[in-house]
């Protein structure tokens, strides 16, 4: 659990840096899908930062993947936006309403109340099929993401955060169905294309989602995209379970911690939208 709350501490931050560098360059071809704005983005030294963040918050999240329940994880993910706060009050002109705080205080509070209902990790492999269902859902994710090009910046933000959580959302299942890292079997496994497809199409379609919509609306639809559905697999297929008796605690912390997080999307539009303090 220490390891996904640094987790969220570094995708919380690095929330922060990028929505600022991606509203800094210039719109590119007007589609919900850019790679050359995700080019241009990385060319601005707090993308860049927040990049690195990123690959630290990754690395920590696979070692919290590999040891608690998938929804423990999520919630802890989705805690990041906890952080996202916290930070932009800090380095924005932004201050944090009573409501914000106590916000931040329920996403907290949910994270200990998982923290005390979790299980061990399931120890299921899940069906042979799931592995490959992962690179389906990745390519859905990459064509609501060029449809989204289409729609209103309302709508079309909205659906570029479902896309991108849906392909944060993969990246959590594959590190768990990657059961074995030995040469021949680790390539011949169809999660470890969906862990690397799944990233990269996750980091475009926010990358779009912040520079052409609200950030409010699609951090929204990632941590919804993000958080329910690999807890949903996790103790489907994956074997995942609360501690005897206490399914009832794990299902109030993880509404607790996703409703408090949901709720500081609304000060995460206008923290982003800021200005730096000198």
């Amino acid at each position: 659990m220490v390891c996904a709350l640094a987790s969220a501490c570094c995708f919380g931050t690095a929330s922060v840096l990028q929505a600022i560098a991606a509203r800094a360059v210039e719109t590119g071809s007007g589609s919900g899908v850019d790679p050359v704005l995700l080019v241009r983005a990385l060319r601005q030294w707090r993308y860049a930062a927040g990049l690195s963040l990123d690959g630290l918050g990754f690395l920590l999240q696979i070692i919290a993947l590999r040891s608690i329940p998938l929804y423990a994880v999520g919630a802890s993910l989705a805690a990041s936006l906890a952080v996202t706060a916290v930070i932009a009050a800090w380095l924005l002109d932004a201050r944090l309403a009573i409501a914000e705080w106590a916000a931040v205080a329920t996403v907290c509070a949910g994270l200990a109340i998982i923290a005390l209902a979790s299980g061990p990790e399931g120890n299921r492999a899940g069906p042979a099929a799931l592995r490959w269902s992962l690179l389906g859902a990745v390519l859905v994710v990459l064509l609501v993401g060029a449809l989204a090009g289409r729609l209103p910046d309302g709508p079309r933000a909205l659906l570029l955060g479902l896309g991108a959580g849906t392909g944060f959302g993969v990246v959590e299942v594959a590190v768990r169905l990657i059961d074995s890292l030995t040469v021949p079997r680790v390539f011949g496994n169809p999660a470890l294309y969906a862990l690397l497809l799944g990233g990269a199409a996750g980091f475009l379609l926010l990358t779009s989602a912040l520079q052409r919509g609200s950030v409010t609306v699609a951090t929204a639809g990632m941590v919804l995209a993000e958080t329910a559905g690999p807890a949903m697999i996790g103790i489907i297929w994956l074997g995942d379970r609360p501690r005897e008796g206490l399914q009832w605690l794990a299902v109030t912390g993880f509404v607790a911690a996703v409703t408090g997080a949901l709720i500081l999307t609304r000060f995460g539009g206008a923290a982003t939208e800021g200005t730096r303090r000198p």
